[in-house]
C-alpha cells in the first residue's frame, strides 16, 4: 500500500446534465499552504462524448514568479451505487502558473448519463480527488477559507468529515471489530452508515426527558438495519436499553413525585389547621388558669 495522501476531497456536481459546455471550477480548497481547484468540461474538451477533468493551482495568474509545485494525484469519478468507479492512474507533475494536469477523456458521456449506472444521483456527479505536495519551489500562504467542497479523512476505511474523525476513532478504540463484517464497499455508503451510527450516538446522548419512546423505537429499528449490514452494535444496543430503562425510571419517578408532593400539600394543609386549633386551645387554657380579679369577685 503506496503513502496515504495530504488531502482528499469531494466535489459535488450538481444538475451535471444540463450543464453548458463550458468550463466549471470546484470552490478552492487548501494543500500544504496553497488554494488548489478542480476544473472540468461537462461536454469535454476536444474529445467530444466524454468528461474532461483537470487538477490546478487556482488564481495561479497571481502567484509569485518561479512559483512551482510537484504534486501527486488521484481523480476518481464516484459511482453512488456500487463498488464501479472511473479513476485516473495515480500521476505525478510539476504545476505552476501555466499548468494543469488531469484527463481529457476520463469516462465517456454516456456512461455517466445510461439509466441506473449509479454515476448520476438525483443529478448530482460526485467527483474524488487526493492531492499530495511532493516538492515546493517559492513560497505562498494561504489561510483555509469557508468552502462547499468537504474535505474528507480516511479513518478505519471510512471517509468522514473532520468533524466526525475524532469520535470515530475513540469508537474503533473501544470497539476494535465494531465494522470487521461491514460489508458495503462503496464510499458514500460507508460514510453514509458511520454518519447514522454517529447520529444514533448523539441522540442516546441526550437526558431521557428528551427523548420520547417513538425516538427509542426509531433507534432500535435503525441498529437493526445497521447489525444487518454488518455492524455489531450489541454494545450500542445493551446502552439503548439502559437509556430506555432510565427513562422509565424517570417517568415513574416523576408520577411518585407529584403524588408525593399532593399529599405534602394536604398534610401541610391538616398541619396548618392543626396550628389554628392549638392556638384556639392553648387561648381558652391560657383563660381558664388566669386568677380572678378583685372586680370579678365583687
Amino acid at each position: 500500500m503506496g503513502k496515504k495522501f495530504n488531502k482528499k476531497i469531494t466535489w459535488t456536481i450538481k444538475d451535471f446534465s444540463s450543464l453548458p459546455a463550458d468550463i466549471i471550477y470546484s470552490d478552492p480548497f487548501v494543500v500544504d499552504g496553497c488554494n488548489w481547484c478542480l476544473s472540468a468540461y461537462p461536454k469535454g474538451y476536444n474529445f467530444i462524448g466524454y468528461l474532461s477533468l483537470y487538477l490546478e493551482v487556482a488564481d495561479n495568474g497571481a502567484l509569485p514568479f518561479g512559483w512551482r509545485r510537484h504534486a501527486r494525484y488521484t481523480l476518481t469519478i464516484v459511482n453512488q451505487n456500487s463498488e464501479k468507479s472511473f479513476q485516473q492512474n495515480e500521476a505525478k507533475e510539476w504545476f505552476d502558473d501555466s499548468t494543469r494536469w488531469g484527463c481529457p477523456s476520463i469516462i465517456p458521456l454516456n456512461e455517466i448519463n445510461a439509466k441506473d449506472s449509479g454515476f448520476l444521483v438525483n443529478g448530482e456527479l460526485k467527483i474524488v480527488a487526493e492531492v499530495d505536495i511532493l516538492e515546493v519551489i517559492g513560497d505562498v500562504d494561504v489561510s483555509e477559507g469557508i468552502s462547499t467542497v468537504k474535505e474528507t479523512i480516511d479513518v478505519n476505511g471510512f471517509q468522514l468529515l473532520p468533524s466526525q474523525a475524532k469520535c470515530v476513532s475513540h469508537m474503533f478504540e473501544r470497539h476494535p471489530a465494531i465494522a470487521s463484517e461491514f460489508r458495503p464497499k462503496n464510499p458514500s455508503l460507508r460514510t453514509g452508515y458511520m454518519s447514522l451510527l454517529l447520529s444514533l450516538i448523539e441522540t442516546l446522548s441526550q437526558s431521557p426527558q428528551e427523548l420520547s419512546k417513538d425516538d427509542l423505537c426509531d433507534i432500535y429499528i435503525a441498529l437493526g438495519y445497521m447489525t444487518d449490514a454488518g455492524f455489531k452494535l450489541d454494545w450500542l444496543e445493551k446502552k439503548l436499553y439502559e437509556v430506555a430503562q432510565k427513562k422509565e425510571d424517570d417517568e415513574a419517578g416523576e408520577t411518585r413525585l407529584r403524588e408525593l408532593e399532593e399529599e405534602l400539600k394536604d398534610m401541610k394543609l391538616k398541619c396548618s389547621k392543626m396550628e389554628a386549633l392549638v392556638e384556639e386551645e392553648k387561648a381558652k387554657v391560657s383563660a381558664a388558669k388566669a386568677p380572678l380579679s378583685f372586680d370579678d369577685v365583687v
